[in-house]
């Protein structure tokens, strides 16, 4: 071997740990288990709620998720206007407990909680890492003010925050409705947006008014450009005047780009586990 080719291959050997470093720091996409938690919420059962949540965890942790999603308001219940009185700060004595169930069962929760910030409430969705950090807090924008006395107040901003699943966003039913919303996040290029649902109607209306969330589910990755989870839950609105309507489940997730949906069940129960590349 001559002098120039001593060189090049001394060079080489000094270039390619670099170039593997490099590498190892750009993973490709791969595919990431994800459980919509379709469970039963009842209005103002704080510790019920957190048993069923609890339970929704156990049985996702076992099908290797790593990111579950729960409904709307999942531990007072929408719409109750008990929150007045018993919603907490984010953070708080509630998203903490929460944050230590994400370290438990090593897995990012989303989940819808009603705020407390000072004499206001807030319809809030949290996403907490598998450390038990808040990583983001949305506040709902589109709020329905008439059916709560005093109303919930609005939340103006639109957020994503990068995760090691790549760059995430939250909303929160209604808000899917709302195109200006959906533009706001577009503008942020999430590369997945967890919605939590309160998605009720009158016992007569189900299942039909689950192909009413499909579309909206549908709309919203469209105009978004990624996959949407939308976990509605189980149960019915106990007081105001939507009392006695009912969730049914029939939760949705949308995948634009192989066009992909996937669904919960027909009232009752369900953990659904799927599979996005992300």
């Amino acid at each position: 071997m001559n002098i120039k080719s001593t060189y090049f291959t001394i060079l080489l050997n000094c270039l390619l740990p670099v170039v593997l470093i490099a590498q190892s720091t750009n993973p490709a996409s791969r595919k990431t288990k994800i459980a919509m938690a379709q469970i039963i919420c009842l209005d103002g059962d704080k510790a019920g709620n957190f048993v069923r949540i609890e339970n929704a965890l156990i049985e996702a942790k076992e099908a290797k998720a790593e990111i579950i999603v729960f409904p709307e308001a999942s531990l007072l219940g929408w719409v109750n206007p008990e929150a007045h009185e018993r919603a907490l700060p984010i953070p708080g004595k509630d998203s903490k407990y929460l944050g230590f169930l994400a370290r438990k069962y090593e897995m990012f929760i989303c989940i819808g909680l009603i705020e407390k910030d000072g004499n206001e409430i807030y319809d809030a969705a949290v996403l907490i890492d598998d450390t038990g950090e808040i990583l983001l807090k949305h506040r709902k924008i589109n709020v329905l003010t008439e059916l709560m006395t005093p109303p919930y107040s609005k939340g103006n901003a639109v957020k994503t925050v990068k995760t090691k699943f790549g760059n995430i966003g939250l909303l929160i039913c209604a808000d899917t409705f709302d195109k200006s919303v959906l533009a706001k996040m577009k503008e942020q290029n999430p590369e997945l947006l967890l919605v939590p649902y309160g998605w009720a109607a009158p016992e007569k209306d189900w299942p039909q008014h689950a192909d009413e969330l499909v579309a909206v589910v549908k709309n919203a990755a469209q105009a978004v450009g990624c996959p949407v989870i939308g976990t509605n839950l189980i149960g019915e609105i106990s007081k105001g005047s939507w009392a006695g309507l009912t969730y049914a489940g029939l939760s949705v997730a949308y995948d634009p780009s192989t066009e992909e949906i996937f669904r919960g069940r027909d009232r009752d129960r369900d953990i659904i586990i799927l599979e996005l590349e992300l």
